[in-house]
């Protein structure tokens, strides 16, 4: 496998998105699997965005280098990871939405006690985060670095010649965008 480089993310989100369909996240102590399912987060142009408004505390790492993890509390009990993407200063980001296991399956089950089965373990942003063991201590961290805990990797599986392409949903604003892409057929998308 791969590691995907920085001039794979340094794009607009809604191109860097369906690419990452496919892909392959993988953790240093062994848990891989295969995104399914990712939303395009577009700063200053799209009002679902967390940068839409501009640079916080909480959103710095969007507006950081290329290839970066993005990652935020929600709802005040759920961490979700983005990749970030484009130019430094831009506040874009491609966000995780599902995956599908591949190794490490113990040590996500573990993490996600409550899943019913190994289809529930990633399948949805929360539970990605969690099964993988993903918070605020990987925001900021590089996705590109050899040394990084965690990585995005081509295995040689392209993304689908034709993803479906929708809405993204657990938004207010910008609700009509197709910025949602998934792995059609895939039975780890979210619901």
């Amino acid at each position: 496998m791969k590691r995907l480089p920085r001039a794979f993310y340094r794009r607009d989100p809604r191109a860097v998105a369906p690419e990452l369909l496919n892909k392959v996240l993988a953790a240093a102590d062994g848990r891989r699997a295969r995104i399914v399912e990712v939303e395009a987060y577009c700063g200053p142009i799209d009002p679902a965005a967390h940068t839409y408004r501009g640079q916080t505390a909480r959103n710095a790492s969007m507006f950081g280098e290329a290839g970066h993890f993005y990652v935020y509390f929600t709802y005040g009990m759920h961490w979700c990871a983005n990749c970030v993407c484009g130019e430094v200063g831009e506040g874009v980001g491609v966000l995780l939405r599902a995956a599908e296991p591949l190794a490490g399956l113990e040590l996500m089950r573990a993490a996600r006690p409550r899943a019913r089965n190994d289809r529930e373990l990633c399948a949805g942003p929360a539970r990605l985060t969690r099964a993988f063991g993903i918070d605020r201590r990987q925001d900021g961290i590089d996705l590109v670095a050899a040394r990084s805990d965690f990585g995005v990797y081509d295995d040689g599986m392209p993304p689908p010649a034709q993803p479906l392409v929708g809405p993204r949903v657990g938004i207010r604003h910008a609700i009509g965008e197709p910025w949602r892409w998934r792995v059609p057929g895939n039975r780890h998308v979210s619901r």
